[in-house]
């Protein structure tokens, strides 16, 4: 090179000093290492730039030296060829995120993604020598810092190369955090969120590359600037600076989220009725941070509860949106049925700013302040209530429970103004909600009126919400494939053929065809009359009939071969029960008993040839499994969810998916997803499971999940390209849900239903009644103030009047007189007496027990063939039978040192006795037993207590 061309080097060394000084600082060590690498960078280039005795073609050999210690990007500096202006602005971006998220990636595997950064020549063999080297003796973090301050040195480019090699080592949350991916449904529209804020700071800040868009409320700073001041060396050796910017996270909201919460900040209580996907959260976390921090400004303290209806969304508002964004500022906790916690709920209350919890556990501690217990908790202690899916605000539901304290104090307080007396402090409400419904209006007026009663029970100002422009809105693509009707159903008509024999033994006439959900509460409703009536004939059959019902349903959507599976072990699983396990006794089967097993052995040959035949399998799946062969064919990167109505079904189809070689030719990955609760034949999924599964489906090991009704709503779940609803339809609300499920760009819809089964016709339905539920909004929106305010009160009168009426009916009921030997509970199968009202007591003023050593007489202890999970207070460890007729009356457990046995309504009958024959469902109605003596099963247990006490939980 000529002494021009050195010359020429010396003056772009010159214009480019800042980003040489960093791109090079970590390789000029020597005598400057105390100074630090910048520094020593910095006295390098100086040098070089004025020094009068280098040899010609220094500058070459600079190149030369760059190149070869891997700073090609430093390199194309020195020889005048930096990057476009655009592509060095995303690099500057990328660079400050990994400044940024430093904390969080030095947790990576250290070794793996240095061979892997390595293999796709991130790298030099120097750089992986030293880094494992670094590993070695300072650990993994101390090897992860240096490997991520080599990669910004990379020339453009080097980060889709990083994300790669994260990918490839399985740190796919790292993956997620690097590119903005949302983490729930709320967080969906994030990434448009700080697009939209970035144009509104363009002076300051550059545009981001798209794959770092959704996470820019962490780089609110001026980019380009922070490049050349601190850099990820100075972040690298100083970590309270990341700290430092962690507090400056910013939450930014679009144009209409901001709109949507303006009432609420000024401190007005509203309802927010955005879709799925739209932010309603991150609203919410919003609208929080201001409350809280406007009332720390005017000296007053301020507390937020955040009201959810399901365990696991507990969790997940913690950690993707309250405690994300606000941990840093406020103490933020979070309370669930499934927490420890829950015993010091109060004290959580006291000491946090922000606690999330379910409904049910504020619920519970209201109730125990209105009784005068000590360790209850007031309205008046909270500044601002956030509930989560207020459309579930209706009679009978927790929230509405909750909101009917508020709008007693509320009214009180209007009395006590006028009585110039000082009012009780109540907290700011806020609503969320993706679907307020129509509450099955059949009529506009009714749809308007059902959106005033909610505003109502919310004591809403107003309710708020957006109509999205069709860019905006990402509404899927809506199909409906119909399914030819069956010509034949040799296997269904077997089934029909059982039931009808059943019927004419038990002189039983159904209104409806079998098959049918209208046969099944017709069966149910004879079943539970029959109990009543202690006709056990007709009650037995009736529980069979209920069984084929099931299984004729199943062979309507499943394959023949489920419903066999299923209506065997049902048969397998009864004739177990009356098989007495030891030598105390034989168990009493009887002829209408004996008459039912018959038959189905009778039959059993016949169903199982059948099932065999795929010519006679239901048209509903040939359907399905075209859709689903579809979706992921046409489509690059598929994931969808599959609604279905039961849980059998839902893990039949997963079986079937898995089963089926076509599927996985085209890449399909199926698994199930299923509720938590225990009121199904089928055992339930544990949270933890549950989360499993979605995070199995967010990773992409799973892109298919075949779900009940858990998922329409609430959980945390991967937005997805298609959504199947198959042969379901319920209301227009979860309608909406489930469509809500496919957000993805290009997404569709489609319901897959039998012709002629009414099922498409009930989903136009829904449609209208969506078109309904818009209307009704808009016009409430648009309602003069003073008639809103009049509809308002109008119903909250009413709903206090009708809870007073509640009351006083309660109070009055007969049954409450009556003393505790006139209730007698009997086994449910058999009719045998098992104990008197008084042989019952209370523990903890919760479990109903019976205490008496002559009960354990009644019946046997049994393994239980599906454990359940270990609770936080009780572990399932058995079952027990009646000895009489091998009935399973309930689970045996280990409770708090006592082993109890918890019995359902379903197996048990409390009768009052004396007065006239009538079955109990609550142990409400049974109010004698609040006058009984409460055992502390903590303290001084009675001398009368057995090793065994009986806890009996009579509900619905």
């Amino acid at each position: 090179m000529s002494c021009d061309q050195d010359a020429e080097t010396r003056h772009i060394l010159d214009c480019f000093r800042d980003r040489l000084k960093r791109l090079v600082q970590d390789r000029i060590k020597a005598k400057f290492r105390e100074e630090g690498n910048i520094s020593a960078a910095a006295l390098l280039i100086d040098e070089i730039i004025h020094s009068k005795n280098c040899a010609q073609g220094w500058s070459r050999e600079l190149i030369t030296a760059l190149e070869t210690v891997g700073c090609k990007h430093a390199a194309k500096y020195v020889l005048n060829s930096p990057p476009e202006p655009t592509e060095e602005t995303e690099n500057d971006s990328c660079v400050r995120l990994i400044d940024l998220l430093q904390l969080t990636l030095v947790n990576m595997k250290t070794a793996d993604v240095c061979a892997h950064c390595r293999a796709l020549g991130l790298l030099t063999l120097e750089d992986q020598e030293n880094i494992l080297k670094l590993t070695e003796n300072q650990g993994n973090i101390g090897g992860a810092r240096l490997l991520l301050k080599r990669l910004v040195k990379n020339e453009a480019g080097w980060f889709s190369k990083f994300l790669q090699a994260l990918e490839d080592t399985e740190h796919h949350e790292l993956v997620r955090e690097l590119r903005g991916e949302p983490c729930n449904e709320d967080e969906a529209m994030s990434a448009e969120t700080v697009e939209e804020g970035e144009q509104s700071c363009s002076e300051t800040m550059p545009v981001l590359p798209p794959v770092l868009s959704a996470n820019s409320s962490l780089l609110s700073e001026d980019l380009d600037s922070s490049v050349d001041s601190s850099g990820l060396g100075a972040c690298a050796d100083n970590e309270g600076e990341y700290l430092k910017l962690e507090r400056k996270r910013d939450i930014v909201l679009r144009d209409y989220q901001m709109e949507v919460a303006r009432p609420a900040l000024e401190e007005k209580n509203i309802i927010i009725c955005l879709p799925t996907g739209s932010g309603k959260t991150r609203v919410a976390v919003y609208i929080t941070k201001e409350h809280l921090e406007r009332r720390r400004q005017m000296g007053q303290p301020g507390k937020v509860v955040v009201l959810v209806n399901k365990v696991p969304l507990v969790e997940q508002h913690y950690k993707a949106e309250f405690g994300r964004f606000l941990k840093h500022q406020y103490s933020v906790e979070r309370v669930s049925g499934a927490s420890q916690l829950k015993i010091s709920f109060p004290q959580i209350i006291e000491q946090n700013d922000i606690i999330i919890c379910t409904a049910q556990i504020l619920e519970n501690s209201l109730v125990k302040a209105k009784n005068g217990d000590e360790d209850g908790i007031k309205l008046s202690q909270f500044t601002l209530m956030v509930i989560d899916e207020c459309h579930h605000t209706k009679k009978g539901g927790v929230y509405n429970h909750i909101m009917i304290r508020y709008l007693k104090q509320k009214h009180q307080n209007q009395l006590l103004k006028k009585q110039e007396k000082s009012p009780v402090a109540l907290p700011q409400i806020l609503g969320l909600t993706a679907s307020p419904g129509v509450g099955g209006a059949m009529s506009q007026q009714r749809a308007e009126e059902h959106i005033l009663q909610i505003c109502a029970n919310l004591d809403a100002f107003t309710i708020k919400t957006k109509t999205f422009e069709e860019e905006e809105a990402k509404t899927p693509y809506k199909r409906i494939a119909r399914a030819e009707e069956r010509k034949e159903d040799p296997f269904g008509d077997v089934i029909k053929k059982i039931m009808d024999e059943i019927h004419e033994h038990a002189d039983l006439k159904p209104l409806c065809e079998p098959g049918t959900q209208n046969y099944e509460q017709w069966v149910v409703q004879k079943e539970q009359n029959a109990a009543k009536e202690e006709n056990q004939k007709v009650r037995v059959c009736a529980e069979h009939l209920r069984q084929y019902n099931e299984a004729l349903h199943q062979s309507n959507t499943i394959r023949m071969s489920d419903a066999f599976r299923f209506l065997d072990k049902y048969h397998n699983e009864e004739l177990k029960t009356k098989s007495s396990p030891d030598e105390e006794g034989t168990v009493t089967i009887t002829d209408t008993e004996r008459f039912l097993f018959t038959l189905f052995k009778d039959n059993k040959a016949k169903l199982q040839e059948l099932m065999g035949k795929p010519q006679y399998e239901n048209n509903n799946l040939a359907q399905l499994k075209t859709n689903i062969l579809k979706e992921f064919s046409t489509r690059e990167s598929a994931r969808g969810i599959i609604f279905t109505r039961t849980r059998l079904s839902a893990i039949a189809l997963c079986q079937w998916i898995q089963e089926n070689p076509k599927f996985d030719e085209v890449g399909v990955s199926a698994s199930y997803l299923i509720g938590g609760g225990d009121q199904s034949v089928v055992k339930p999924m544990t949270a933890a499971e549950q989360k499993d599964v979605l995070n199995k489906f967010r990773d992409g090991q799973i892109n298919l999940l075949i779900a009940t009704t858990v998922a329409e709503e609430g959980l945390d779940i991967a937005e997805c390209n298609f959504v199947i609803r198959y042969c379901l339809v319920t209301n227009e609300i979860a309608m909406i849900q489930a469509r809500g499920r496919g957000r993805a760009e290009d997404s569709s819809y489609t319901l897959v239903a039998e012709a002629g089964s009414g099922v498409a016709e009930r989903e136009s339905v829904n449609e209208y009644r969506e078109k309904m539920m818009s209307k009704a909004i808009a016009k409430v929106c648009k309602m003069n103030r003073a008639d809103y305010e009049k509809k308002i009160r109008e119903f909250q009168m009413q709903a206090i009047m009708e809870e007073k009426v509640k009351i006083k009916k309660k109070q009055q009921k007969g049954m409450m007189k009556e003393p505790p030997s006139k209730i007698s509970l009997s086994c449910r199968q058999c009719i045998v007496f098992v104990c008197s009202g008084e042989d019952i007591e209370k523990i903890e003023n919760m479990h109903h027990v019976n205490v008496t050593p002559q009960f354990s007489k009644l019946f046997t202890v049994r393994e239980n063939a599906s454990l359940q999970e270990r609770l936080l207070d009780y572990e399932t460890n058995g079952v027990i039978a009646c000895k009489n007729c091998g009935q399973v009356r309930a689970d045996f457990s280990s409770s708090l040192q006592i082993n109890t046995v918890c019995i359902t309504a379903e197996h048990n009958i409390g009768n009052l006795t004396a007065i006239k024959l009538k079955t109990l469902h609550k142990w409400l109605k049974l109010m004698f037993v609040t006058h009984l003596k409460c055992i502390n099963s903590y303290g001084d247990t009675p001398s009368l207590l057995p090793t065994i006490c009986i806890t009996w939980s009579l509900g619905e």
